[in-house]
């Protein structure tokens, strides 16, 4: 992943002051329905769980309710294309995320939106690594031990993921060609079935992204073999990172953002850039991130949308290299 911009996200524009006041003013009055937004993975994911924590924390802000709407399917790819049909419609917008953003329009050969004009990208809302987790009767205590489970098998192992086109879904191929093994993606609707499978034993790993993984870990329904990111994740300090196993190639972080449709007026983007970074520096929500294995994001509404353009062509030059098809 490129090295983040140290630019704090708490530099968002002012808003004008008047943006609130009735449009016969002169100015825009937003919001004047209910915000939709949209999580395009099922509930119980890590979209579903940073975009309810997020709305939870903007609480009365915007004086209208925020309505959480779930639309999952192609990888992110429905919920995100729902939004980017909505273009200048300034009362719905999106947990925009690596799977939607940089994997998927550079992974599927034909995707109904542009990651990048369709959408007006507000901020990044923050990051964390994927796990690799197993269920507690499979005989491997650390990675180097489930590499050679898959090695001695014929077909490898299977590992599931909450979808084609995940972050999660790809890393676990990046990780089968760094170490030299077959592992078979088994692709689920959503983190949770996938999770239920492997604590019920009925596969015998997945990918998950961390925060969604960590109440399993802890409980000891489920056992940790690896992260994800560079070095050893603050939430798992016992757990190594692929890199550290050996495996620098398979070194990813996920991300997760916040956008809305693209053609929407310049002051309520503003305005949503000045709401996010001040949900981002409430202390409870931060303490929240903290405890789930979240680093907040530090990118506006300029870096942020760069940042997207550069996972978009970090991913293509992985997936061409890689020979990474969908599933």
């Amino acid at each position: 992943m490129p090295a983040l911009p140290r630019r704090a996200l708490l530099a968002a524009p002012l808003i004008l002051p008047a943006l609130g006041r009735a449009q016969g003013s002169g100015q825009l009055a937003w919001p004047e329905r209910p915000i939709r937004w949209i999580v395009n993975f099922p509930p119980g994911g890590a979209a579903d769980t940073l975009s309810r924590a997020l709305a939870e924390s903007i609480g009365t802000r915007l004086g209208q309710p925020i309505v959480i709407e779930n639309r999952p399917g192609a990888g992110g790819l429905v919920g995100s294309d729902l939004v980017a049909k909505a273009r200048g419609d300034a009362h719905i917008v999106i947990m925009s995320n690596a799977a939607s953003h940089g994997i998927g329009p550079v992974l599927y050969p034909s995707v109904p939106y542009d990651p990048l004009t369709d959408f007006t990208h507000v901020a990044l809302v923050g990051t964390f690594a994927s796990v690799l987790v197993v269920n507690p009767g499979v005989p491997a205590r650390d990675l180097a031990e489930f590499l050679a489970l898959a090695r001695g098998r014929p077909g490898g192992l299977a590992y599931g993921s909450g979808g084609n086109g995940t972050m999660n879904h790809l890393v676990g191929q990046l990780l089968a060609r760094a170490a030299g093994v077959e592992l078979t993606h088994v692709p689920y609707r959503g983190s949770a079935p996938a999770l239920a499978d492997a604590i019920g034993g009925q596969i015998p790993a997945v990918m998950e992204s961390l925060p969604i993984a960590l109440p399993h870990l802890r409980a000891g329904r489920l056992r940790a073999l690896g992260t994800s990111e560079a070095g050893r994740d603050a939430a798992l300090p016992d757990t190594p990172s692929f890199a550290e196993a050996g495996f620098p190639a398979a070194r990813s972080t996920n991300w997760f953002g916040f956008s809305a449709a693209a053609g929407i007026p310049p002051e309520i983007a503003a305005r949503w850039g000045t709401t996010i970074a001040e949900a981002l520096a409430d202390p409870k929500l931060r303490e929240r991130f903290a405890g789930i294995g979240v680093v907040p994001g530090r990118l506006g509404a300029a870096d942020y949308t760069a940042f997207i353009g550069a996972e978009l062509e970090r991913w293509r030059g992985v997936i061409q290299a890689a020979g990474v098809k969908p599933d």
